[in-house]
Parts: structure tokens; sequence; C-alpha cells
């Protein structure tokens, strides 16, 4: 952990030094990637780093996502008609000099309506110190309109701006982008640090480390209720699929996820993955599982299916993905994952 300057960051210590470093030599890059797995901490240390520089920490943490406030205005938002999100495009700022952009809408996008108040805003000078510090959190989810426009602020941008960006893949932004951006790739904590995280936070959820596997904002985060309830239904399905339980078993677990409404396919795709990662694992003789309390099931799968049935159910689940931004349903997403699998 970094306990100067950056403090209260757990992990990828060599990227908070080399960020510490640039404050302190006074080099400061203008415009800074951040990627990684989801829950590493990437807009945590945005927000320590901002912090380091324009000061007020306390004020910057307001804006981080997770907080429960800020959940609920994004959620809320998801029921606005378009042209409502487009008159007030979503951002946080609980400091002045430090703007969070955000994800919003029912696809969960950064809009063209966003980067466009980010260029109106940019010029203004900051209302303490040096720098005003702009986060675009999860810019990886900006649709090409919204990319574009970004491009326009990233070419000239004004001496005391700082843009940081977060992605799960840089690869999934335009190369002009990341031409543009001094890249860290943060990776997964170690057990060690993932111990003495949720050790810090009072907890020692062994099953919470193991499903988080080195994301110590996933292992605060996850809804274990929640969580248990998805994977029954996807263990469900890809049982179906691999031809072990016949398909009437699924239509029960397909009817009570249409009647959640509110629950995203990509949640389900989450725990998709997850399984289907712990299936090719027991596959190939590891014995660590992030689902190891259903290592039974897990390893009764993997004697079914071949790896080629594998890395085929796993192609369909990205294009299932991929398929998320365009509103695609859920229930007939999963049906089609069912059949395709199964044949």
């Amino acid at each position: 952990m970094i306990s100067s300057g950056l403090h209260n960051f757990f992990g990828n210590k060599d990227i908070a030094a080399a960020l510490e470093d640039m404050i302190g030599r006074g080099r400061v890059s203008q415009t800074i990637l951040l990627s990684g797995p989801e829950g590493v901490g990437k807009a945590t240390l945005a927000r320590r780093f901002a912090a380091r520089l324009v000061g007020d920490a306390h004020k910057i943490e307001q804006d981080d996502l997770s907080l429960e406030s800020n959940a609920a205005i994004i959620a809320d938002r998801e029921k606005w008609t378009a042209d409502k999100r487009n008159e007030d495009p979503l951002l946080f700022s609980s400091h002045p000099d430090f703007v969070t952009f955000a994800p919003d809408g029912p696809l969960r996008q950064i809009s063209i309506q966003q980067m466009r108040l980010l260029k109106e805003r940019a010029p203004l000078k900051p209302l303490k110190g040096k720098f005003r510090v702009f986060l675009i959190d999860q810019m990886d989810r900006a649709n090409e309109q919204a990319a574009n426009s970004l491009l326009k602020t990233l070419e000239e941008p004004p001496e005391h701006l700082v843009l940081i960006m977060t992605a799960r893949n840089p690869y999934d932004l335009l190369p002009t982008i990341r031409s543009r951006a001094v890249g860290f790739r943060l990776s997964r904590l170690s057990d060690e640090e993932m111990r003495q995280f949720l050790h810090a936070r009072g907890s020692s959820d062994d099953r919470r480390a193991k499903l988080a596997e080195g994301s110590p904002g996933l292992a605060v985060s996850i809804d274990l209720e929640a969580y248990d309830r998805r994977r029954a239904a996807m263990l469900a399905l890809l049982n179906v699929a691999a031809g072990t339980e016949p398909f009437g078993n699924w239509l029960k677990h397909s009817d009570a996820i249409a009647a959640r409404r509110t629950e995203k396919l990509d949640l389900y795709l989450e725990v998709l993955y997850l399984l289907l990662e712990d299936v090719l694992r027991a596959a190939h003789g590891v014995a660590s599982f992030r689902n190891f309390d259903l290592r039974r099931e897990i390893e009764g799968l993997a004697r079914r299916v071949s790896f080629a049935w594998i890395r085929a159910a796993v192609e369909r689940v990205d294009e299932l993905s991929g398929l998320v931004r365009r509103n695609i349903q859920k229930t007939l997403a999963l049906d089609a994952f069912a059949v395709f699998a199964r044949g």
C-alpha cells in the first residue's frame, strides 16, 4: 500500500509510485489512461491522483460511483427519456476543480452530449490551484460519436487540464485516443494484498476474495444473495446447454429472469463468464476455482464438454456482450445461447 501521497491505495505500487513521481518532478501528463480488470481500483487511483493535484480529497471521494447515493442517481436516470438525458448530461463534481463523467442511460454509455459538455468546460480556469482534473470513467463505453468528439479536446488541451480515462481494455478505444495518452495497466492484487485490503475493511470473507480474484472493488461491492440467484440460473443454463439436463429445466429460470425487468443482461453474462472460466480450469486440472463451493458441479460439467465446446460457448457469450449495448432482450439472448451450445 502507498502510505504517503497516494494513500489508502492497495496494490499496483509501481503505478502509484509513477504517478507520485510525476507530481514530484512537476511533469504531470495531461492525458492518462488507466486500464485493467473491473474492480482493481482504476477510478479510485484516479481520484487519489486528482486529490494530490487539487486537494480536498474528501470532496473528491464523494464522486465515487459506487456510493449508494451516486448509484441511485445513475439508476434513476435510466428511467429518463433520451431527450431529457441529452438536455442534462450526467456528471459528478463535488470539488470545483474535479469532474467525473460516468456511463449513462439504460445502455450505460458515455454520450456525445457529455463529451460536448467536457469540451465546453475544459477552457475554464481552476478556481483554486494549478490544475483542473476531468475523469472519464469507463471510456471504453463511449460510442463512436462521443469518442470522436473527445479527440478535439485531446489534440489541444488547455495547459491547466489533466484528463484521466479508465477502461477495462485499452484496445477498445480509438487508436488516436490511445496514442495521445500515457497508459498504465493495473493488474489484479495478490492474495496477500487482498487479505490486507479486506482486513483493512474489517472483513476476512474468503468467498468474496475467491470470487473477486484480485479485484478489491468487486470484493466489497458484490451482492452475494443476488449473485447466488443469478449463478443458480446460469449453472442451469450451462447444464442444459451441455446436454446434461432437459431444456425444460432452464425454462423456469428463464421465466424468473424475465420477471426481473430491472436486471440487466450483462449481470448474468458476467456470472456466466466466471462459471465457464471455472469449467475450463477444471478441464485442465487447475485446483483453484472462483466458485469453489460448486466444485462438484463444475467438475461434472468439465467431464461432459470438450475444449472446443467451451471455446464456442465463450465466443457466444462475447457476441451477446457486444449486443448488450443494442438493448437485446435478455431472456431471448440466454435462450438462444442454450439452443446454440446444446446443438
